[in-house]
């Protein structure tokens, strides 16, 4: 279920219990260790792990407390590390200013020149950071475009840089900080970033979480972590687990592609249905086009693999199990209205709750007002509204600007039929939230959401 992205097993306080602390993981379901070296001879003991044990990885490289003596000739010898089959990054690498272990100068000429290596040999990089967030967000911007690959590990930065490395390609972990009493501000932090963008780690034998602070740390109590993200997500630990377990996937290697097909995919107590992944639009902050992988979830579907209702009704069994029927997937569901309808009717009859996730331009796809076919067969709707403005809406979606009134009419209508209308906008930067809620709230008539995205 759990992968701990950053756990010091070769530190010291191991040394007499290493075996019973993984076997202690495996029992939390931890499936995954990923070891990083803090200098050389660390990264030598790190080899000597992953080799031991088949379920743990490595990261080689040299930390920022310990480039005081940085030369780069130290580069082949961590290049020569890094070509062993089971280690998959350069790290733990970066800068410290809190400390004053190393000058500043040779910090950043040993994190460049290791940036530099993992670029070479496509490998992505482990960041320590620390009291040094302006050179750090400088040199990682520096890099933009160049193919590379972070996870800044142990995040205590701002929600303003993490969104901006987030939107760089690269992720975020976070330790059992996230637990402590006092980090409101970091779990703010974790709520305002998408799942899509976190991994989980212990940074054993640091960071224990609540309500083992003060004691060694172990990668047994990554769960913790995973569950306090659950917590602030509002979703099951199995589905932070599932997740965080596919960004790794994503970042390192380690692990496969979730496959198949997913009709049907449960996240927190509501189950969804995947209808379709044709869509009508080609907005480009959605992966219908690419993995089309979802809360770790595959649901890739060429048209020929669209099933029936009743393949969805036999998946679904007792709706009255679910918090509600949700009509989802990569695709827009009014493209199958007829089987929408099918599966709804099943479900308000078994006693179930069922909701729309809609573009809104279910009119123009099926060309008639399918708007009172709502009623007593969808309870909710949850229209996607996007942009306050025509020609933006017009621009993220990939349509001309006759779609974006079509929205709001869709919106307005089904005001007369379903219980609850809700109309949704992602966070992004160029996206003026606020008018859009305005809008959403004070002109047309319903609840408005934010969704995140990064």
């Amino acid at each position: 279920m759990f992968i701990d992205t950053h756990a010091h097993l070769f530190y010291p306080n191991f040394n007499e219990d290493v075996d019973e602390v993984i076997s202690r993981a495996k029992d939390a379901g931890v499936h995954n260790i990923i070891v990083p070296a803090t200098d050389v001879e660390s990264s030598h003991k790190v080899i000597k792990l992953v080799e031991k044990y088949d379920f743990i990885y490595g990261a080689v490289g040299i930390h920022p407390h310990d480039t005081k003596d940085w030369q780069n000739s130290l580069i082949d010898e961590i290049e020569e590390l890094a070509k062993h089959e089971k280690i998959v990054a350069i790290g733990e690498i970066g800068l410290d200013y809190f400390y004053d272990f190393a000058p500043k100068d040779k910090q950043m000429e040993a994190f460049k020149a290791q940036i530099d290596l993992a670029l070479k040999i496509n490998k992505p990089v482990i960041i320590h950071t620390r009291d040094a967030d302006d050179d750090m967000m400088n040199v990682i911007r520096s890099y933009k475009d160049s193919g590379l690959k972070a996870q800044f590990h142990c995040f205590n930065g701002t929600l303003r840089n993490a969104k901006e490395l987030v939107r760089l390609n690269h992720f975020i972990s976070f330790t059992g900080n996230i637990t402590f009493k006092k980090s409101d501000s970091l779990r703010d932090i974790a709520a305002n970033l998408s799942l899509e963008s976190i991994m989980l780690e212990t940074d054993s034998p640091f960071m224990t979480p609540e309500p083992f602070r003060g004691k060694r740390n172990e990668p047994a109590n990554v769960k913790l972590v995973a569950e306090k993200l659950a917590e602030i997500h509002h979703l099951t630990v199995e589905d932070v687990g599932r997740l965080t377990s596919y960004n790794v996937f994503r970042m390192f290697g380690i692990g496969s592609k979730p496959g198949g097909i997913n009709f049907t995919y449960k996240i927190g107590d509501s189950l969804y249905i995947n209808v379709t992944n044709r869509c009508d639009a080609k907005c480009g902050f959605c992966d219908r086009e690419g993995d089309a992988v979802l809360n770790g979830y595959s649901l890739r579907m060429a048209k020929c693999d669209e099933p029936g209702a009743l393949v969805y009704i036999k998946e679904i069994g007792d709706p009255k199990q679910y918090k509600e029927i949700v009509f989802c997937g990569y695709g827009e569901p009014t493209i199958r209205w007829d089987v929408v309808k099918s599966i709804a009717k099943y479900v308000i009859e078994m006693g179930g709750r069922t909701r729309l996730i809609t573009n809104g331009h279910g009119n123009l796809i099926n060309k008639r007002d399918i708007v009172p076919e709502l009623k007593e067969l969808i309870n909710t709707v949850s229209i996607s509204f996007n942009s306050p403005d025509a020609r933006q809406y017009s621009e993220l979606m990939g349509l001309d600007t006759r779609y974006y009134s079509e929205m709001i009419s869709f919106a307005k209508e089904a005001k007369n039929y379903v219980e609850k209308v809700v109309m949704t906008a992602i966070a992004m930067d160029d996206v003026n939230i606020e008018k859009a809620r305005k809008i959403v709230e004070e002109n047309i008539g319903v609840e408005f959401r934010v969704r995140q995205y990064f």
